[in-house]
């Protein structure tokens, strides 16, 4: 209890600091949010008079405990450009985001999973090699090239959707909506789903060299049945708690291929909101990515904790 509650501490205390480096970067970046709004054109009454309307012209400590203030009570504030709040205009675009993440990380276990048993069930073999080779290669892509090569693939030549043309759930049924996810989803789980395999793949090999896998296989087990009932039990917990830290990756993976795919998530929204120097939208997203980030890493520990039983025993 006493290691749970530290580090509960710890994940409220790098919170607090995200968000105090989030609402000082963003408060003294070059740029007037009323630039933004008004145009350049405007007087300085005009300006002086929306800097007062947007709190702009208090204190930026003060600025921060009301800004922290309302996050803590689930209001993310207003919208300068906008002028709607940011809870309600984030609202669609974060479900698109989480629905991109969600879709990624269930290809990531739907690929690597299969590839990693059948690669260490043929470790030296040709499977294995040709895994070897194109996990390798995927890895080295970063997300928005394979994003890039994936849509001309798809796009432009195979014509099997149209970059541009995503709409909502509600707007086009959840049939086509998904359909165009899954493109994006595919880009972001190729590279996390090469890792898996290789991760997944050594640890099978590595439960197969131990003392209990030679005993089970002196009571007449095959190799088989080694692998799937002994081996890869044990070699799950690394790969699990892998996967577990995997999902703030995916949702940093799903911001950036956003932009290639143009799907309106909150990666996208959070681009043209700094190009606007709409700032409430932008401390609002990064707090929320800040949040998937740490919550994920501390459900990652505590996961590897519970299923390794040396370190409960610890």
């Amino acid at each position: 209890m006493k290691q749970i509650l530290k580090r509960l501490g710890l994940l409220a205390a790098t919170l607090l600091l995200v968000t105090v480096l989030a609402f000082v970067a963003f408060s003294i970046l070059p740029g007037d949010p009323t630039n933004s709004i008004l145009g350049l054109n405007a007087t300085q009454e005009q300006t002086a008079a929306l800097r007062e309307r947007l709190g702009l012209d208090l204190p930026l400590w003060q600025r921060y405990l009301d800004w922290l203030g309302g996050l803590l009570t689930g209001q993310l504030g207003q919208s300068y450009l906008y002028e709607m709040p940011v809870s309600q205009l984030l609202g669609n675009r974060v479900a698109v985001t989480a629905t991109l993440a969600a879709m990624s990380f269930v290809l990531i276990v739907a690929i690597s999973l299969p590839l990693g048993i059948l690669a260490a069930r043929h470790a030296g073999g040709w499977i294995d090699r040709v895994v070897s080779v194109l996990g390798q290669v995927t890895m080295s892509v970063p997300n928005f090239l394979l994003g890039f090569l994936l849509t001309c693939l798809f796009s432009l030549i195979l014509r099997w959707f149209t970059v541009g043309s995503f709409s909502t759930a509600a707007e086009q049924g959840p049939g086509a909506y998904l359909g165009y996810l899954f493109f994006p989803a595919l880009s972001i789980a190729l590279p996390r789903a090469a890792m898996t395999v290789k991760l997944l793949r050594g640890a099978i090999l590595g439960e197969m060299g131990q003392d209990y896998i030679r005993t089970a296989y002196s009571r007449g087990n095959s190799k088989g049945r080694v692998l799937w009932r002994f081996a890869l039990r044990n070699a799950m917990i690394p790969v699990i708690t892998f996967l577990a830290m995997t999902v703030a990756d995916v949702v940093a993976g799903s911001l950036v291929v956003e932009q290639v795919f143009a799907v309106q998530g909150i990666g996208q929204m959070l681009v043209s909101s700094i190009n606007s120097r709409d700032y409430p939208v932008v401390q609002a997203i990064v707090a929320l990515i800040a949040l998937v980030v740490v919550a994920s890493n501390f459900a990652a520990d505590a996961l590897y904790r519970v299923m390794d039983p040396r370190l409960r025993q610890r």
